[in-house]
């Protein structure tokens, strides 16, 4: 006897999709840092159910340093991080077993800012003024090579060492002339605090050119989770197109896993932010590593002493999952 004909269609379609749930496979993504508007495309790509498609369960989780989250998936709990390909670089030259394997930034969208009654419009206008300075902050770390690369005296530059947490501070209570910024992130909010547009020194078009928004994964899942990454990398492909169509979509997805998140128009300040700085890799999808992005970010990195003799550029990247 067929027991198949005597169960309605609506009773197959339910087993069928519990089926399919229980075949799930987890995927535990952690970022470097604390939940921001940059992540939107990944939780579009949740809630237009490409995870689900792809036979994903995703738990994406906010960390405390770019480490730390490399420790902990080294460890076994995690699958891949979210965090900036400079500091991947950075582990990957000191031997850490891991490998950026998705590019979305191949340029860090970051830049100077100053008041309008005193802008900093130019490198060379940094003679002579003052900036906030903290342990960590990228800006601070390139500014040497902005000075070598556009002629200015970086003696004449005023670096005012002061803790994270007071950076932005000493720069709205005008202690000092300017502060770095990342436009997916403190711009947008400082603009709306202040209620001022800020003068802006585009850091990337003067040269300081830092890879940004990556996947890392260790060298281990690369070889074991090929599979279940590739599903992975590539809904957060579909995530990404559709936030490029609709950034309001997927600044309201964001916000629904945005515990305590800023006012709307902040998140989608940094969602167009982060979208406007993802260039589509011609003829392949979204996270394509150019072996030539990661051989420049090198130069420029030997340049600020960050490290020492540079590896094979190919030695820092896996294009295996986008595929």
């Amino acid at each position: 006897m067929r027991i198949w004909k005597y169960i309605p269609a609506f009773a197959i379609i339910a087993l069928s999709n519990g089926a399919i749930a229980q075949e799930r496979d987890q995927v535990n993504a952690r970022y470097s840092w604390t939940v921001r508007g940059e992540y939107a495309p990944f939780y579009l790509a949740q809630e237009r159910g490409y995870y689900d498609r792809a036979r994903l369960s995703v738990q994406l989780a906010p960390g405390t340093s770019t480490q730390t989250a490399l420790s902990t998936m080294l460890q076994g709990q995690d699958d891949v991080v979210i965090m900036p390909a400079v500091f991947a670089l950075t582990a990957i030259q000191k031997n850490l077993p891991v490998k950026i394997v998705a590019l979305y930034h191949e340029v860090t969208p970051m830049g100077l800012i100053s008041f309008p009654d005193n802008p900093i419009r130019t490198p060379k206008d940094l003679e002579g003024k003052s900036i906030a300075t903290s342990v960590g902050d990228t800006a601070a770390t390139y500014l040497g090579v902005l000075c070598e690369l556009n002629n200015v005296d970086c003696t004449k530059i005023k670096k005012v060492q002061v803790n994270p947490q007071v950076r932005y501070t000493q720069f709205i209570q005008k202690q000092v002339d300017t502060v770095s910024v990342y436009y997916t992130d403190a711009l947008p909010i400082l603009e709306q605090s202040q209620k001022i547009e800020f003068t802006l020194l585009d850091l990337p078009t003067y040269g300081v050119k830092i890879p940004g928004l990556s996947f890392v994964t260790s060298e281990i899942n690369l070889d074991k989770k090929v599979g279940l990454l590739n599903r992975f990398v590539m809904a957060v492909d579909q995530g990404i197109r559709d936030s490029k169509k609709d950034p309001e979509a997927a600044a309201d997805a964001m916000m629904k896993h945005w515990e305590n998140h800023p006012d709307r128009s902040i998140v989608l300040a940094q969602v167009r932010a982060t979208l406007a700085a993802m260039t589509e890799p011609i003829g392949h999808p979204y996270g394509w590593v150019e072996e030539r992005a990661i051989n420049a970010a090198l130069q420029i990195m030997k340049a600020a002493k960050e490290i020492d003799n540079p590896l094979p550029g190919k030695s820092y990247f896996s294009n295996k999952l986008i595929q």
